[in-house]
C-alpha cells in the first residue's frame, strides 16, 4: 500500500526533514539514539513516542476496548503497558453485556430528538431531556426500546416528561391508565 517505506540503516538527522513526517516513533535499545531522536523531533516539532523513556513522549499509547460505539481507553503514560492491558480487561468485564448496544439506541434517540426539536436554543433542554431518560432507565429497557418506542418516547419532550418504559410500552401499545370508579386503578389493554 505504500503507507510505510523501511529504510535498513541507521537513523540519520535529515531523516526528519521530510515535511510530511507528522509523528515518529522509535523502538531502538539506545537510550543515547532515542534521546537524540527526541530532541531533534522537538526542534522540528514533530510528536514523538520514544519507546521505553516516558518522559521523551509526547502521546502515548493505550488500550482500547470497544464495543459498538463505546471506546475506553485505558494508558499507564508509558509506565506499565502490560498493566494497562489489565486494568482495561478489569474494566470490560465489568460492563453490561449490552451496553454497545444501548449507547446505539440512545444515539438514534437522540438524533430522532434532535428533529423533533431542531433550533439552537432548545440545546440544553434536550441535554437535560436526553440525560433524564438515561438515567430512569435501566440498560436493559434501552437494549429493548424500538424505534416504535422511541416515537412515543418522544412524544413526552415538549410537556418535559420522562415516562417509565412500561409506560412508553402500554401507550404504543394502545392502553391506557384509568380509573374504572368502583374498585380502584386498573390497566385496560
Amino acid at each position: 500500500m505504500g503507507l510505510v517505506t523501511h529504510h535498513d540503516r541507521l537513523f540519520q538527522p535529515s531523516d526528519l526533514d521530510d515535511r510530511d513526517i507528522s509523528l515518529v516513533l522509535t523502538a531502538v535499545d539506545d537510550v543515547a539514539a532515542s534521546t537524540e531522536i527526541y530532541k531533534l523531533c522537538h526542534e522540528k516539532r514533530i510528536a514523538a513516542n520514544i519507546a521505553d523513556v516516558p518522559p521523551e513522549c509526547d502521546f502515548y499509547f493505550g488500550s482500547v476496548h470497544r464495543d459498538g460505539p463505546l471506546q475506553i481507553m485505558v494508558s499507564t503514560n508509558g509506565n506499565g503497558p502490560k498493566l494497562a492491558s489489565i486494568v482495561r480487561k478489569q474494566i470490560a468485564a465489568g460492563l453490561p453485556k449490552n451496553i454497545g448496544a444501548a449507547i446505539s439506541k440512545v444515539g438514534m434517540l437522540r438524533r430522532k430528538l434532535r428533529k423533533v426539536a431542531p433550533n439552537i436554543e432548545e440545546g440544553s433542554k434536550r441535554m437535560q431531556w436526553m440525560s433524564k431518560v438515561c438515567e430512569k432507565w435501566s440498560l436493559e429497557d434501552i437494549c429493548e426500546m424500538e424505534e416504535s418506542d422511541m416515537e412515543t418516547l418522544l412524544g413526552y419532550y415538549a410537556p418535559n416528561k420522562i415516562p417509565s418504559f412500561e409506560e412508553v410500552r402500554v401507550v404504543k401499545d394502545g392502553g391506557i391508565f384509568g380509573f374504572e370508579g368502583s374498585y380502584g386503578w386498573c390497566c385496560v389493554v
